[in-house]
């Protein structure tokens, strides 16, 4: 078992900390990322198994990419290898694929046809420059701002282009040069098709439909091989073998590869078709990073996340190469990234070295590709298209009620192109925006001598005038109840609200807010200053602009804003516990200190932990309390009457019980906190111990000594834990289980110790992702 967290990159050492490479009697065997794999010099096997499975799928997809656009099918190759290489080498997303992609069709496609393939080479170049200038900016994170509802959209207007344009060469003729026109054409094509086309074409695609679904032990051994390289050899040997007389691909010398030129025409629309590529390519890639590191984090590892503006400065590099070279545009592939961290590869090696494999394929493999009839690459390239209009992403946009945006954005891209599409889908998403926040219901009635104001929608100041009218048709001296069904309340809603709520009450009226679900809005303190927010009261907050507080009445100040604003939320289930009694689920064992929230960082409320908290959160060993039994039968307690199903032992950076120790206080035994502190010696021995290998955290070495006694502190104190009589029963039963925690002050980031078992703890803390809920956070941390 290994709890050693997934590497994207090359993880970074503290000065003088490296491994056993700088010689340290600490470092872990295996280097820097946990246990040793198979390694071909200082490429994981996992990556070299990786990059030929992309490679793979990559080859195939990027002729077929090149045939879609009009573009010499070089190209594909060009930026296939430019992608896996440059991209792969310089970008902040370590796992993944750049190359060219289906997005991107469409929009080379036009600017062949405007400019000529070598000057649309020139505008690749141009936006690759761009691409590093948005990247200086910093400004990649803006880029995911963007609805998804228009992002689908595109994505599903250009698949939805692609298959009208492909359709053409399934038959056996040649695309037209728009989407409508595609249809237009398409009964004159259907009249005079090619059935040895259309037999191929069919062939490829069933074959590619098929692959994913059969069944058995013969499903998994033939898929293996992936379904676009499998469904393009059946077709290529198909034709081969029965004789039929097609075109195929025809890999032009490199002698006579077409590179950049300057281009020649509007100046305008030059800059529009920068602006197109750069944008397309951008937005894509940064998506698609994201997806990758919800990938990553999704098959067992830590939380990884990319740095998006360094992934848009390689996606820009690789343009600027790929370009230059005679290649597509470059961009983020969501498919083959997919398949890269799906084949387990660790690092950026596997994205690179799948670009070298498609630099030798292009080199040494021309006669083998020039075998591939067009037919079976337009079929591939078809139902890639049809693909892209996504069921999922339409469930979803639908669910959140941005059908129109999206239908409009998947309209716009096939009639008028893709930035105009987008732009038109941005439009319309503005103005769907502007209409939800003017549309707001205001309804009143009475029932059973209680006045009910509902409003639905969102309540800003272009809404105060209906709801003060009525509101003040409420009579002075009732009871009214205000019901706000929204997600947004401006300041001038939120200024009438309660001035209509004081004067009602000055009435002899009562008033009630409430949310959408009739739970209580508590009203905003008065005692509250303008510069106080709820989370002050523990961040040792004071008012700059009014006199301290005695200390002594902050107390009584957090009570009167507990029973004031929690108490009415929380009382029915804290009712309900003391009639049923406490069933926590764990243990939670940790430090005494200040800074540590436990219902803060575990996200926890009544019930859910049974807490246990001292200095420096020690697990004395049987025998050795010397009177102080607080801990053990605490223990007892937990496990043996309220059966809790995990213990959770959780340290903290910057610990002052570590420090001391680290200080020599354990062998003061005159004070209480000297003879308490020596429960923690076998943690300060361990780290000192040339037969432990040094703790890790989120694959790097502590930042100094006192951190690596935080964390190798937690380890011990398991080990501790099992030693006690009832823990050791239930561990054997298999009903209990173990878990280390690390809390990192400064960072507010948790880290979780992914092993327990007591043969086998590889004392690395994993970084905590906020992803989907683990295993772990399932049963409350």
């Amino acid at each position: 078992m290994s709890c050693a967290p997934i590497r994207t990159d090359d993880p970074p050492h503290p000065p003088g900390k490296t491994g056993k490479a700088s010689g340290h009697p600490h470092a872990p065997p295996g280097g820097p990322s946990g246990p040793p794999s198979r390694r071909f010099g200082r490429i994981d096997a996992a990556d070299l198994s990786a990059s030929v499975s992309v490679f793979l799928i990559a080859l195939p997809l990027s002729l077929g990419i090149a045939l879609a656009t009009g573009a010499p099918l070089q190209a594909g190759l060009v930026a296939a290898a430019v992608g896996g290489i440059v991209a792969g080498r310089l970008g902040g997303s370590p796992l993944q694929v750049s190359g060219p992609a289906a997005g991107l069709t469409l929009v080379t496609a036009e600017l062949i046809q405007h400019y000529g393939w070598r000057a649309t080479c020139a505008v690749t170049v141009a936006a690759g420059f761009c691409q590093l200038g948005l990247a200086a900016l910093r400004v990649a994170r803006s880029a995911l701002a963007v609805s998804p509802a228009i992002v689908h959209g595109m994505l599903a207007g250009i698949g939805v282009t692609i298959a009208l344009a492909q359709i053409h060469i399934v038959l056996g003729g040649s695309p037209q040069s728009s989407a409508v026109a595609n249809v237009l054409a398409l009964p004159r094509q259907l009249a005079a098709l090619d059935p040895a086309a259309l037999m191929v074409s069919v062939l490829t695609a069933g074959i590619l439909l098929a692959w994913p679904r059969i069944p058995g032990r013969v499903g998994d051994a033939l898929r293996v091989v992936p379904a676009a390289l499998a469904a393009v050899v059946a077709a290529t040997a198909a034709a081969t073998v029965a004789g039929l007389r097609l075109e195929r691909v025809d890999l032009p010398s490199w002698r006579s590869h077409a590179l950049p030129e300057l281009p020649e025409g509007p100046v305008l629309g030059l800059i529009a078709a920068v602006v197109t590529i750069t944008l397309v390519t951008s937005v894509q890639s940064l998506l698609s990073a994201v997806a990758v590191d919800r990938l990553v984090s999704g098959r067992g590892g830590p939380a990884h996340r990319s740095d998006l503006d360094r992934e848009l400065a390689g996606q820009g590099a690789a343009n600027i190469v790929s370009g230059a070279l005679g290649g597509l545009p470059v961009a983020g592939v969501a498919v083959r990234s997919n398949a890269n961290v799906t084949a387990g590869a660790v690092s950026r090696h596997s994205t690179m070295l799948h670009g070298v494999w498609i630099a030798v394929a292009a080199l040494l493999l021309v006669p083998v590709m020039d075998l591939i009839p067009l037919a079976a690459l337009a079929a591939l390239v078809a139902v890639i298209g049809v693909q892209m209009v996504n069921i999922t992403h339409v469930r979803t946009v639908r669910r959140n009620r941005e059908m129109l945006v999206y239908a409009v954005t998947v309209t716009a891209v096939v009639l008028t192109g893709v930035l105009e599409g987008v732009l038109i889908g941005i439009a319309v998403a503005v103005i769907v925006a502007l209409h939800r926040l003017t549309r707001t219901r205001i309804t009143a009635e009475e029932c059973d001598g209680i006045h009910r104001v509902r409003v639905r929608g969102q309540l800003t100041f272009l809404a105060v005038p209906r709801l003060s009218r009525v509101l003040h048709q409420v009579p002075h001296g009732s009871a009214c109840h205000v019901e706000l069904d929204g997600s947004f309340m401006d300041h001038a809603a939120y200024e009438a609200l309660q001035g209509w709520g004081a004067t009602h009450s000055a009435h002899g009226g009562t008033v009630q807010f409430t949310g959408r679900a009739g739970t209580r809005i508590s009203e905003p303190a008065s005692e509250t200053h303008g510069c106080c927010r709820p989370w002050t009261p523990w961040r040792n907050h004071h008012c700059q602009d009014t006199p301290q507080k005695p200390r002594s009445h902050r107390l009584a100040t957090g009570l009167r804003s507990f029973q004031r604003d929690t108490a009415p939320l929380v009382r029915d289930e804290l009712a309900r516990l003391a009639r049923e009694g406490q069933r926590p689920s764990q243990l939670f064992l940790t430090c005494a200190d200040s800074r540590l929230v436990t219902s803060m960082i575990t996200a926890s409320g009544p019930g859910d932990l049974f807490t246990v908290r001292n200095v420096g959160n020690l697990v004395p060993l049987p025998g050795e309390e010397s009177g102080d039994d607080s801990v053990a039968a605490a223990i007892e307690y937990a496990v043996d009457v309220l059966e809790v199903e995990s213990i959770t032992v959780c340290g903290h950076s910057g610990c002052g019980a570590m420090q001391a120790m680290l200080n020599g206080a354990a062998e003061d035994r005159a004070t209480p906190l000297g003879r308490w502190l020596r429960h923690a010696r076998p943690s300060l021995r361990r780290m000192r111990s040339k037969h432990h290998t040094w703790v890790r955290i989120s694959g790097r070495l502590p930042a100094d000594a006192v951190e690596q006694l935080c964390l190798t502190n937690v380890v011990q104190q398991l080990e501790h834990l099992r030693a006690h009589p009832p823990v050791a029963r239930r561990l054997a039963e298999g009903r209990l289980q173990l878990h280390g925690m690390y809390f990192h002050v400064g960072e507010a980031q948790a880290y979780l110790l992914t092993s327990t078992d007591e043969h086998d703890i590889d004392e690395v803390f994993d970084r905590v992702s906020p992803g989907p809920p683990s295993a772990l956070e399932k049963a409350g941390v």
